[in-house]
């Protein structure tokens, strides 16, 4: 028997922590559409009996009626492959969703919140469906497996095992408690980083996001394609994004102008597969607008740049000077110097010192 099992595609998804490119995001929209056909494509050239898609198929606040005919028509060219959707808290099954009310190809079943065993000849699928944009608890430790002759396997959107306080709020669920079930495959969304073969003989997997949604998702992305012998299973990570997204440091200390750290971002080795993330540390001797010195920089593959630097002056050198810039030096050092001073002020006053040098050059 063999699957392919992905979850936390997103999409029609805006990216607007992306970039502050505004051809980006339907950049990626567009490539959302190109992995997931490539996805089919691999279904339909290895005979994968089944697909599992553990939630956040797609962004319901954003999901426009034809992406969903577009997956949908991709689903009717796998006829004899079995679609089961575990709707997550991005795209819950709601009475105004596309998982009610659109007209679905005959091999998807989309769970609900009532967990459900679907038999099949060689395996039962378990399902449950996030039914609002929380969950917190979706009753799957009331699963009693009664037929361990078969493969058991379970399809949900769910937060395992977190210490965080937000996650709770997402169907949490303890990893010791699914392994005591016993089921042969634990098919998760919800967590986009890769987890698969990292610990002896792993059934509990997270795919990760299917096609990387910003910074945040470094490293390869894409799906699980699995295979039982008997009761043996074989897993592999199948990548899917063209795309990769990389983070740089660059450190500035010793730059003393725009120019010359543009010269520098535009010298930086990125390949044509790469979208960059420029972060600028060390000590600044300039002032630095990362807007301006995105819309200057002429690589596409440059999509933003953070600014982490620090002020490079030194204002006890600047301060002791018998001019009007000392005298302003001066008293910038004693407002930087209030111990009420909060971190954006303080910000804001290195800023300014800035600023103020540049027009008293």
């Amino acid at each position: 028997m063999k699957f392919v099992h992905i979850a936390d595609m997103h999409f029609d998804s805006p990216f607007v922590n992306l970039s502050n490119k505004e051809y980006m995001g339907e950049l990626r929209r567009l490539e959302q559409r190109k992995v997931f056909k490539k996805m089919i494509d691999y279904i339909k050239d290895n005979n994968i009996e089944y697909l599992f898609i553990s939630g956040d198929l797609y962004e319901h606040k954003y999901i426009k009626q034809s992406t969903i005919e577009y997956i949908n028509k991709l689903f009717q060219e796998i006829p004899d492959t079995k679609i089961y959707i575990a709707p997550g808290n991005h795209d819950p099954f709601l009475k105004n969703s596309y998982y009610s009310k659109f007209n679905w190809s005959n091999n998807v079943k989309i769970f609900s919140n009532n967990i459900e065993k679907i038999e099949n000849e060689n395996v039962n699928i378990y399902g449950y469906g996030f039914t609002d944009f929380y969950c917190e608890n979706s009753g799957i430790e009331n699963i009693e497996i009664d037929n361990k002759e078969k493969l058991n396997i379970l399809v949900i959107h769910a937060a395992l095992d977190s210490s965080n306080i937000e996650d709770r709020k997402y169907n949490p669920i303890k990893k010791n408690m699914l392994k005591a079930k016993g089921f042969d495959y634990v098919a998760l969304g919800h967590i986009h980083k890769l987890d698969y073969n990292t610990e002896e003989n792993q059934k509990i997997v997270y795919p990760g996001s299917t096609i990387s949604l910003g910074f945040d998702e470094l490293g390869k992305h894409g799906m699980i394609v699995g295979e039982f012998k008997e009761k043996e299973l074989n897993l592999n990570f199948v990548p899917l994004d063209e795309k990769e997204y990389k983070v740089i440091q660059l450190d500035i200390t010793n730059m003393n102008s725009k120019e010359e750290l543009i010269e520098k971002i535009e010298n930086v080795d990125i390949k044509e597969n790469e979208y960059i993330e420029i972060v600028l540390n060390g000590n600044r001797n300039f002032e630095i607008n990362v807007y301006e010195l995105l819309k200057l920089v002429l690589n596409d593959r440059v999509i933003k740049i953070k600014d982490k630097t620090k002020i490079g002056y030194d204002l006890d050198k600047l301060s002791n000077e018998t001019t009007l810039r000392g005298l302003f030096i001066k008293e910038m050092k004693e407002k930087l110097g209030n111990e009420n001073i909060n971190e954006e002020e303080k910000e804001i006053i290195e800023k300014a010192i800035e600023i103020g040098l540049d027009v008293l050059e």
